[in-house]
């Protein structure tokens, strides 16, 4: 690209056919004694049938009727609507909620739901298998026992006795 050839924009804008009329003039009679300006607009237009064959086989194949649903809800709010027809779109699932794919999303969720819930609400119990508990009276103080057997570990309550 030579010093006088003008800006890649322009080109864009040309190949685009967005460029006005003068600009278009300037170009074209450019382009007569340029190569390399000549090249860009060539490789331009290979670079845009490169990408326009995928996406209108993939256009083909993929209808999008989830996109008209969303825009026909949308025209239905934009219009006056009852509040009863408000209530009940707003109520409508959406279309992503009409995906085959929540069905397991939901299952896994309910197993993780009652796993948690048997985990949290397990019963537990306040003492352990194996203990000893013995309760003593005397003049002074009474005493309680708790011994736990296999832990090895024993406790000791005095109470003094109340002036009751």
């Amino acid at each position: 690209m030579k010093n006088h050839c003008p800006s890649p924009k322009l080109l864009e804008r040309y190949f685009d056919q967005e460029a006005s009329d003068e600009e278009r003039t300037l170009l074209e009679n450019h382009l007569i004694h340029c190569l390399s300006c000549h090249e860009r607009l060539k490789l331009m237009g290979i670079l845009r049938e490169a990408i326009k064959k995928p996406v209108e086989e993939a256009m083909e194949k993929e209808t999008f009727p989830w996109v008209w649903e969303k825009i026909e809800m949308g025209i239905k709010r934009e219009q006056k609507a009852s509040w009863w027809e408000s209530f009940r779109l707003w109520l409508e699932p959406t279309p992503l909620f009409r995906k085959k794919v929540w069905i397991p999303a939901l299952a896994t969720l309910m197993v993780l739901l009652l796993i948690t819930v048997s985990v949290l609400f397990k019963k537990i119990t306040s003492y352990s298998e194996g203990t000893v508990v013995k309760y003593l009276e005397s003049p002074i103080y009474d005493v309680m026992v708790y011994q736990l057997e296999k832990q090895k570990v024993t406790i000791i309550w005095l109470f003094e006795e109340s002036e009751s």
